[in-house]
């Protein structure tokens, strides 16, 4: 097998556009590829299967036990000739000050996979060797494999940086990546626009013009003889003791442009313990499919405020739901879209489903962002009372005005507990909160959804 993890230097200095150029590259050479993203991230591992066609997958060290990262990963390196990790922020940048806890080279040694640094070219020569070799003096077990310099034009230029990381450092340098004005990603105030958003056909020709210069200014080949992954017997990703549990369910999944942040294997998950999965939109369906469970995610349900709250017809299709018993679980813009209205950055509030008590409004500055922990105070649809869940959480909005908190929350770092408070909704058989969950974290919390779904049957 091979592969390899694309580190950088520090954020901004284009892990996102070289990965998804890569991915565009190497397919074109007839290798089936497999992306991952590292961390919880949504929009990147979006953009990746949009350019790639296949589903990207996260490699969460938080949320993930080390086996079961290492799983995860051999699992679905297995189906394909390379895989190709997208890092997160700057190579030894993690949770804290751990240069190994939950960052891209603590992923990378997890899984013994060689890196390729990215570094940024530009109004640089020799001191970029410095800085190649610290990285590599940093830690010398991490198999930093190759150097790519991106944003410089001029092979003379390149030229110079080569040899003096080469001299001074013994890392081989693969390439450059000149400045391509005309590549970028969509973006707005939130941050990129998701691949479920972008619609303009002038990407595709965007992603081949990458690949073009991709294939034109960097050693493919070498990159790819310096990907060797060690060979691993494969190892069990799902419980047996979970599969089947869930025959004859249904699950119904919002997916649409207000609603798309789900982890393809969360999905594969619910799928190994025999539940159907129906999509439906929101925004644009007027019926529920007929299911026992729904699973409302993230995404930017008050970029769309007006019209979730003009698809009257959806709102009481699963606020009767809920009444019936229906298993309903919902995280972020799930949540958002349960409460009685939401309230977005222009002022302007809209009615939503009212499953909850409380309503959300749009702020202008983040309310919270990272990694956290989740203690249950009572029995909810994913965890018994004490069990605890590890997650992340990322909004701009409050909400507000709701039942009493399930959740105990608190966010630690480097041992010291940052902050407490409390979050999460259950009423009857629904489940909703600000927190993002991985399931394989702990897969037989699906048990606990499927028992409430065959309760409501």
């Amino acid at each position: 097998m091979k592969g390899f993890l694309i580190g950088a230097t520090s954020s901004g200095c284009g892990k996102t556009t070289i990965t998804l150029g890569l991915l565009r590259a190497l397919a074109r050479r007839g290798q089936s590829v497999q992306p991952f993203k590292v961390g919880p991230d949504y929009i990147d591992t979006g953009w990746h299967q949009q350019v790639s066609g296949v589903a990207s997958r996260n490699l969460d060290a938080f949320m993930l036990p080390d086996a079961t990262l290492k799983a995860l990963f051999y699992h679905h390196a297995a189906h394909s000739d390379v895989s190709v990790i997208e890092g997160v922020m700057g190579l030894f940048d993690g949770y804290g000050l751990d240069p190994h806890d939950c960052s891209s080279a603590g992923v990378a040694r997890t899984l013994d996979c060689p890196v390729i640094l990215i570094v940024d070219g530009k109004a640089v020569s020799t001191s970029a060797a410095a800085t190649v070799l610290g990285f590599r003096q940093f830690d010398p077990a991490l198999r930093l494999a190759g150097v790519i310099v991106n944003r410089v034009n001029s092979d003379g230029h390149y030229q110079l940086l080569k040899q003096a990381i080469e001299r001074y450092t013994g890392v081989p340098v693969l390439g450059r990546v000149p400045v391509m004005n005309s590549v970028s990603l969509p973006s707005r105030h939130l941050g990129l626009v998701t691949a479920k958003e972008a619609r303009d056909p002038a990407l595709e020709a965007q992603w081949n013009a990458l690949a073009d210069a991709l294939e034109q200014h960097l050693d493919l080949d070498t990159l790819l003889a310096l990907s060797e992954l060690p060979m691993r017997a494969a190892q069990p990703l799902y419980p047996a003791e979970l599969h089947g549990y869930g025959e004859g369910l249904t699950l119904a999944l919002a997916d649409d442009e207000a609603f798309n942040f789900y982890y393809p294997d969360n999905l594969a998950l619910l799928e190994h313990a025999g539940v159907r999965i129906v999509g439906f939109s929101p925004l644009r369906d007027s019926a529920l499919p007929d299911c026992q469970m729904i699973y409302l995610g993230g995404g930017y349900p008050e970029l769309y405020g007006e019209q979730l709250g003009a698809n009257s017809a959806m709102r009481s299709a699963i606020h009767a739901a809920h009444q019936r018993g229906v298993a309903i679980y919902a995280e972020c813009g799930g949540l958002m879209y349960l409460g009685q209205a939401l309230t977005d950055a222009a002022g302007a509030r809209w009615p939503m489903v009212g499953v909850l008590d409380g309503e959300s409004a749009m702020t202008h500055s983040l309310k919270r962002f990272g990694y956290c922990e989740a203690t249950a105070k009572v029995d909810t649809l994913l965890a018994a009372a004490t069990d605890t869940l590890r997650g992340h959480e990322f909004h701009y909005s409050d909400f507000s005005g709701g039942d009493e908190c399930v959740f105990a929350m608190q966010k630690e770092r480097d041992g010291v507990v940052q902050s407490r408070w409390e979050g999460g909704y259950q009423r009857g058989n629904t489940l909703a909160s600000y927190l993002h969950v991985h399931f394989l974290q702990q897969p037989l919390m699906l048990k606990h959804w499927i028992d409430r779904a065959r309760s409501s049957q």
